[in-house]
């Protein structure tokens, strides 16, 4: 809230350079505001009595906004790739498919591990439950399993996270 939309009886004011101003009614508190050519921005609202402060209001926007910025630029975003592999799946196979995935791994991106079953191949679900479990294995000394293999639908998935 900022000049007019400010509607308590009482404020504590902080001046524009920091210093505490004290206790006093809004339409004061406008006043001084105004005779800085600044604006009272209410800083918090929630105290009692809620905290107000004489700034540029502008300024204070583009302050909090390249804030926000910073605080994102050294947000890292982990991303999943996933790795699918069948149930009759050979061991070279299994290998390479797992060098993908430490490769993932080591670039600090989630895996997830998908073991797709077709046909004939959806009557024996958990007889293939070992495939994933040798998987994980092969990647053991890097990684670690976030979600153990569930069935969903016609696939089962588990979720593989780099070691801490």
């Amino acid at each position: 809230m900022i000049n007019e939309q400010i509607r308590d009886k009482e404020v504590r004011l902080i001046g524009p350079n920091g210093d505490q101003l004290g206790i006093m009614s809004a339409r004061d508190a406008m006043m001084k505001a105004q005779e800085a050519n600044l604006d009272l921005v209410k800083i918090a609202p929630n105290a009692k009595p809620p905290v107000c402060k004489i700034i540029d209001y502008g300024k204070y926007k583009y302050e909090l906004a390249r804030k926000e910025k910073e605080a994102r630029k050294k947000q890292k975003t982990i991303e999943i790739k996933e790795v699918r592999l069948s149930p009759n799946i050979d061991s070279n196979d299994m290998n390479t498919k797992a060098n993908a995935a430490r490769k993932f791994i080591q670039k600090g991106d989630r895996v997830k591990v998908t073991l797709r079953f077709r046909g004939r191949e959806m009557a024996h679900m958990h007889a293939s439950k070992h495939v994933l479990d040798d998987f994980a294995g092969l990647l053991s000394d890097i990684a670690t399993v976030e979600k153990a293999p569930k069935v969903e639908g016609r696939s089962m998935t588990m979720f593989l996270t780099e070691k801490r």
